[in-house]
């Protein structure tokens, strides 16, 4: 199910929607609170720059943050554009048109997918430590990311989410592509994506400010959040 809400549509009078991720995380919590996710409901990130969206979205919900890592695998050359993702337990999404197109031969398929699982393996030891994952069964879960292109990472969270049997699985990005986000709709029990402009190119042009965010802006927000969710808990 997609949810529609009234958004700008496109770059206005010289400015654009979201001055920083911050900003587009609190904007997404009140396109959130439409759909009433309840307090059983955990806000996973993609890191990394879905974390400081879903810190956001999390302060403002008052509900638990955690992660979720998946890994994008990038075109060779144009590395941020995806051509695929992998997550934890083998889970690979991969844009099968694009990479036939592209004419991309299984080696070197098979050498961006272990890269990106190296790097995969580096961020969760990096952000979570000790720190078990979340149960994520017979809960509301909330992934959110800080927008939606080709879809490929959100879509290989989807699938390591379900595999932990949550009650409700609801997707959420401050912008993304139109038919990307059709396509996500039909994969979880809900999408939340107040911005899907029809001349959407890339999800920074739609941030006034998309700087990239470092593995120690993650690890503070993680920190903050996981000491305080850990200090209400022992009260």
């Amino acid at each position: 199910m997609q949810l529609p809400h009234s958004a700008p549509r496109a770059s206005m009078g010289g400015t654009t929607p979201y001055k920083h991720r911050a900003h587009a995380g609190r904007q997404l919590a009140r396109a959130l609170r439409a759909i009433t996710p309840g307090p059983d409901a955990l806000v996973l990130a993609l890191p990394r720059g879905g974390v400081p969206v879903a810190f956001a979205v999390a302060s403002e919900l008052k509900l638990p943050l955690d992660i979720m890592v998946v890994r994008k695998v990038g075109m060779p050359g144009h590395e941020e554009y995806a051509i695929g993702a992998i997550g934890s337990d083998g889970v690979r999404v991969l844009q099968r048109d694009i990479i036939n197109d592209r004419q991309i031969p299984p080696e070197r398929l098979d050498a961006l997918c272990a890269a990106a699982l190296h790097e995969l393996h580096r961020r969760e030891r990096l952000y979570r430590g000790q720190r078990p994952p979340p149960q994520l069964a017979g809960r509301t879960v909330i992934l959110v990311d800080d927008g939606i292109a080709t879809g490929s990472s959100m879509r290989a969270a989807c699938e390591v989410a379900r595999a932990g049997h949550p009650a409700r699985l609801i997707l959420a990005a401050p912008v993304g592509a139109p038919d990307t986000c059709a396509a996500l709709a039909r994969e979880a029990d809900a999408l939340v994506c107040p911005l899907q402009p029809p001349r959407f190119r890339a999800v920074g042009q739609w941030y006034q400010r998309f700087d990239q965010t470092s593995d120690e802006e993650v690890a503070r927000l993680l920190e903050q959040a996981w000491r305080h969710q850990d200090q209400g808990q022992a009260a």
